[in-house]
């Protein structure tokens, strides 16, 4: 009875809060995280980003959590990064979590160091978050999306779900975390980027990239019951088996590609400076994003103070 107490005391504890998310104990030791901008299909600014590591910082940290589901609100998972910008934020508003330091730095050493810290080290350090993680994707999934997805362990689709990253129509070679032939494998890695491309759920299950594929009125049900099944083994053995993969995995080469992916995707923002003074081609754009994106490029004064500019 005591131990029947102390649950229903965590379920019932509050949880953090957040501007961009939504956390709810979606069943016992099931921490989900939804993604909460659904009029912006989820874009990710930088507010939301921020707040993502909180939330796994506190699923690492939160004794009663054995898995995390990282589901979304809307019609889409994540259409990408915020390419209609971050408002009047400055990335000085928001505390350093990561220990590259110098993200205001003058020339292109600022807009390294940002997107190092935000694109990068966080996104790495989500993957290696020692407790079993699962994303739940419905809709579109596109670019930055794709780095939410694949920061989890696990990927469970929806029929629906579409998956892209459009970043070679933007001039660049590929979003920031570059785990595309670890995901896909390398010849559909290049097909899929070479064309920008759509890849459907079945077909990015049989890349082995998802996992499951479960009709869209089943997908949170279905993605909540593999969570429980996975919550009823050892917390330590579950870690300790994710440890073991992950390493796994970056001695296989892992590692070492997104490591020189990303430097490859900074000489391409450094290159499209140099050709328009903006980071991204906007020509390859959709027309609405594409508007989005110009209206930013246009503040002269914005960029000039962050010249990462629109993100991917």
């Amino acid at each position: 009875m005591k131990q029947e107490n102390r649950e229903s005391d965590v379920i019932n504890r509050p949880l953090p809060t957040f501007q961009d998310l939504v956390l709810d104990r979606a069943a016992p030791h099931v921490l989900r995280i939804t993604l909460n901008r659904p009029k912006k299909r989820n874009a990710q600014s930088w507010d939301m980003i921020y707040e993502i590591d909180k939330a796994f910082a506190f699923v690492a940290h939160d004794d009663h959590t054995k898995v995390a589901i990282l589901a979304a609100a809307g019609p889409d998972f994540s259409s990408g990064h915020d390419l209609s910008g971050h408002g009047a934020r400055a990335i000085g508003d928001y505390a350093p979590v990561g220990v590259w330091g110098q993200r205001e730095a003058p020339g292109y050493e600022g807009p390294y160091s940002r997107e190092r810290e935000i694109y990068l080290d966080m996104t790495e350090r989500w993957r290696n978050s020692p407790k079993p993680t699962i994303a739940q994707v419905h809709g579109h999934c596109v670019a930055g999306g794709m780095m939410l997805a694949w920061a989890c362990d696990l990927i469970v689709a929806s029929n629906d779900a579409l998956f892209s990253d459009p970043t070679v129509d933007m001039g660049v070679c590929g979003v920031e975390t570059f785990a595309h032939p670890f995901e896909l494998g390398f010849r559909k890695a290049k097909e899929w980027l070479f064309t920008a491309d759509s890849l459907t759920a079945s077909e990015a299950q049989q890349c082995g990239m998802v996992n499951r594929v479960v009709e869209r009125a089943r997908l949170e049900t279905f993605t909540v019951e593999l969570a429980k099944r996975i919550a009823a083994k050892p917390m330590f053995a579950l870690k300790m088996t994710k440890e073991a993969i992950n390493h796994a995995e970056d001695m296989a080469g892992r590692r070492a590609c997104l490591m020189y992916g990303f430097a490859l995707h900074q000489l391409c923002h450094t290159h499209n400076i140099g050709l328009g003074g903006f980071p991204i081609t906007l020509d390859g754009l959709p027309p609405t994003v594409k508007k989005a994106a110009e209206a930013w490029a246009a503040r002269k004064d914005f960029v000039k103070a962050h010249p990462d500019g629109s993100g991917e």
